[in-house]
């Protein structure tokens, strides 16, 4: 028997991998040119989408008035969450033992960008 092997349900002898990780940037800068530009589009179309209610007067024009700013709030709110998690992409070591932390916080960026943006629209009492 080798001196590395184990008896029982205990983790191996070998140390974790610290091999460092030579693509850990492509994981991160996909997920930034992706949630960046979405993030301004997402910011773009709510900003304008106060112009649906231009025609609207009395309680109408305050019930959608009322229900933009949370959906505004929402919105700003997940986009600075989904700028958080791109941060964290990048401050993840660049070693092989982190790269599916680092791919999943990659991809929850831009995924948060869309859950922010759909709940905002959600949220808004359309006219």
């Amino acid at each position: 028997m080798s001196e590395h092997s184990h008896h029982g349900g205990g983790a191996p002898a070998t140390a974790p991998d610290e091999t460092p990780d030579r693509r850990a940037w492509a994981a991160p800068l996909i997920s930034t040119v992706l949630t960046l530009p979405m993030g301004l589009v997402a910011l773009f179309v709510a900003g304008l989408s106060p112009m649906a209610c231009d025609s609207c007067n009395g309680a109408a024009a305050d019930r959608f008035h009322d229900s933009w700013t949370v959906g505004w709030t929402v919105l700003w709110i997940g986009l600075l969450v989904a700028l958080a998690v791109l941060i964290a992409a990048w401050a993840v070591p660049h070693r092989l033992r982190h790269a599916a932390r680092r791919v999943g916080l990659a991809l929850a960026a831009p995924a948060t960008v869309v859950v922010a943006f759909v709940a905002f629209m959600a949220l808004v009492d359309w006219p």
